[in-house]
């Protein structure tokens, strides 16, 4: 990569960077365009032609999804299910990783590696026989019943990529903050954690993505007063056929959340992936 950048030099490798951008960017673009334009505008042509024609440009279809009750339903179901999916694997995964990184107990690897073998069991194994104890638990059909799928299914993965993280830590620091009277609490929450944040929001970023744009699970799991954005504009979709004046904003909304918070946490999240290749 060096030997290109300086046989090609810094602004080229630069504008081939912005340029790829660019491409990636103009999907989000113009589905916003999109949001903005009436039904019929959108009939006559493309988003590209407000280019030319601005006046095309309104709010209005964002106060008629405010006024939609299923859309908004559907906004905060999946609130309700993306993040204590989220909070609920990473303080789990977060504490099974540092059990298993650094306390001794009676079969730790040989249950570590039934963690590990569970990353390969295929998420639409478990649908079905997970449907039918939810079933008799009285949770199909409801949102604590979809997180608890998700949470299911989302933590050996993170298990397995904390506890490794976790591992690499330097053995003389734990030993020493031991030595100086921390508990085992202490230390997980004073020493580890701070030093795997870059672990920790990546894993957050990963597993909160994964949850907000899932449909499979909570098109089975959810019901009609717990489906979450996306299950909810596949209906209308199936329903209305050409309400793009809904749709369009619909989908900017269930894209734009997961964009915001990906740049919220992109410090983090290149610093845990940087950490990860050095390790």
């Amino acid at each position: 990569m060096n030997a290109v950048r300086r046989s090609l030099g810094n602004g080229v490798v630069q504008a081939f960077l912005v340029l790829v951008g660019l491409v990636w960017m103009t999907p989000l673009a113009g589905l916003f365009l999109s949001s903005l334009r009436s039904a019929e505008d959108t009939a006559k042509g493309g988003w590209w032609t407000v280019l030319s024609s601005p006046g095309q440009l309104s709010f209005d279809n964002y106060s008629a999804l405010l006024q939609n009750a299923g859309i908004t339903q559907a906004f905060w179901n999946t609130v309700l299910i993306s993040v204590p999916t989220t909070v609920l694997v990473v303080v789990v995964a977060a504490l099974a990783g540092y059990a298993f990184a650094w306390l001794d107990f009676p079969g730790r690897e040989t249950i570590f590696l039934v963690v590990v073998a569970l990353l390969v069991v295929p998420v639409q194994i478990g649908l079905l026989p997970v449907a039918k104890l939810f079933g008799q638990l009285g949770l199909f059909g409801t949102i604590p019943g979809v997180v608890l799928f998700h949470v299911a299914y989302g933590l050996p993965f993170a298990v397995f990529l904390l506890r490794n993280y976790f591992a690499e830590m330097p053995k003389e620091m734990l030993e020493a903050a031991r030595m100086d009277g921390g508990t085992e609490w202490r230390i997980f929450t004073r020493l580890v954690l701070p030093v795997g944040r870059p672990a920790i929001a990546s894993l957050a970023i990963f597993q909160f993505l994964w949850v907000w744009n899932d449909m499979l699970v909570a098109l089975l799991f959810a019901d009609s007063s717990a489906q979450p954005l996306t299950v909810e504009l596949q209906s209308q979709i199936r329903q209305f056929g050409s309400n793009i004046d809904v749709l369009a904003p619909g989908a900017f909304l269930s894209l734009i959340v997961p964009v915001v918070v990906f740049f919220a946490f992109q410090k983090h999240f290149v610093q845990g992936v940087m950490a990860g290749s050095v390790k």
